[in-house]
């Protein structure tokens, strides 16, 4: 590692759409071409779905283990959503930011904003807006997961978070996943460039100012 990436200060990329909209497939993507990118593992209530694993996907936990967490502070943000809450973890995620890495969000509206109000400074909200409501909702059964009524109630709050997108510092449209995901990844490479991120800047000018040439 150069002295230079020492000295960098990683961001918080919170990655924000509607089910069904391919944010998913856009966020490993990102975190898989990115070594210094790593996805924030939160920990839920809710039961592993077909194919979701312990650590990788989620950490799976009972109420009473969340609750305890809850008390000592230990989340960012925690919300309940359709019945299960699911939280951020403090600790893991800051000492990545002071080893000048950066961690993935891929979180619900009131998650980001809730983190973002807690560290402006390290955060990057991104939204990804799906083609149509039809396209989403016809992704959404397509997958499986979901009963009826939990996605008309999925496709009911995408309409309240959508009507928030002014409050994002980019908003994108998943209609070509490669056109996405390029977009995504230089906003990526265009934060961890921001000036105030790199720490090394500084005293590298100083050094150069210092040179008798």
């Amino acid at each position: 590692m150069s002295s230079s990436s020492q000295s960098t200060r990683g961001i918080l990329l919170m990655i924000v759409a509607p089910s069904g909209v391919g944010k998913t497939s856009l966020t490993r993507r990102l975190v898989a071409d990115h070594s210094d990118l790593h996805l924030s593992i939160s920990a839920t209530t809710r039961q592993p779905r077909p194919g979701e694993h312990e650590g990788r996907d989620y950490h799976f936990v009972d109420r009473g283990m969340f609750d305890a967490m809850v008390e000592d502070d230990a989340f960012l943000e925690w919300a309940e959503v359709y019945g299960n809450r699911y939280g951020s973890p403090r600790t893991p995620i800051m000492e990545a930011l002071e080893r000048g890495e950066s961690v993935l969000f891929d979180i619900d509206y009131q998650g980001a904003m809730t983190i973002h109000a807690k560290v402006p400074d390290d955060s990057v909200l991104v939204y990804i807006l799906p083609p149509s409501l039809a396209e989403m909702s016809r992704r959404l059964h397509a997958r499986s997961q979901d009963s009826e009524e939990v996605i008309a109630q999925r496709i009911a709050r995408s309409k309240d978070e959508v009507s928030q997108w002014s409050k994002f510092d980019y908003v994108l449209l998943n209609e070509d996943f490669d056109q996405a995901y390029s977009d995504l990844a230089h906003i990526y490479h265009a934060e961890r460039l921001r000036r105030s991120r790199n720490l090394w800047i500084a005293p590298f000018v100083d050094g150069l100012m210092a040179e008798d040439v």
